[in-house]
């Protein structure tokens, strides 16, 4: 039994039994607010689980991070290192080459004085520069030197022919050109290359190409045996 001194309202003077009456609907009143407010929390509290539910199912399972993935640690990254250059071995190479084909070499007493001025090496047979005019080997590697500066065209030429002899070719073609676009009509680098080529041990025989090979702007070059 409610006792109407502990709970009636504060400010509230009871004196008659019409008092007693506002006391109880006044209790009534706050007993229910109370009562929806509990029900407005559960509820709240009901749609805060589903939805928590829900994000749990959309996410999946979830792993702790790993001590060094956690916010704050710095991964340790090892910098990809550049491979290794030999630079001083390229320049030393480049050097070699470079003494190695002189420009001051007498050609015109090694070539053979023909139509096309072939060249063979001591101990190959006529029938070589034969075979080569006639297109006796197939040519499988060519060298275009049009646009090279005498000491690019040397360069590129010593590393031609030592690449295909390491690759194993036999027969390669070298395009000098023939000097149209150049002072006077003359070719620049055609002596040149001739001269090049007979210094050069790899080299057995060559000769001026066929006009379907380039005629006389490029040269058949016959190559040793790796």
């Amino acid at each position: 039994m409610i006792s109407p001194s502990s709970q009636r309202p504060r400010g509230v003077l009871i004196r008659d039994f019409k008092d007693l009456k506002l006391v109880r609907r006044e209790l009534e009143t706050r007993a229910r607010q109370e009562a929806e407010r509990q029900a407005a929390l559960q509820a709240a509290a009901a749609v805060a689980r589903a939805e928590k539910e829900l994000f749990s199912r959309a996410v999946g399972r979830v792993m702790a991070l790993a001590p060094q993935h956690r916010p704050g640690h710095k991964a340790s990254l090892e910098r990809a290192r550049p491979a290794p250059v030999a630079e001083q071995q390229q320049r030393d190479e480049q050097a070699v080459m470079r003494e190695a084909l002189s420009d001051e070499f007498d050609v015109e007493t090694l070539l053979h004085t023909d139509e096309t001025l072939s060249f063979r090496r001591p101990g190959m047979g006529p029938d070589v520069v034969r075979k080569l005019r006639q297109g006796s080997w197939s040519i499988q590697r060519q060298l275009d030197l049009h646009g090279f500066r005498r000491e690019d065209a040397r360069e590129a030429l010593g590393a031609f022919i030592r690449d295909a002899n390491k690759a194993g070719l036999r027969c390669v073609r070298v395009v000098h050109g023939k000097g149209l676009g150049s002072p006077g009509k003359a070719p620049v680098l055609k002596g040149r290359v001739q001269s090049w080529l007979i210094q050069k041990k790899e080299v057995l025989a060559f000769v001026q190409a066929r006009p379907a090979e380039g005629g006389a702007g490029a040269l058949v070059v016959l190559l040793a045996q790796s």
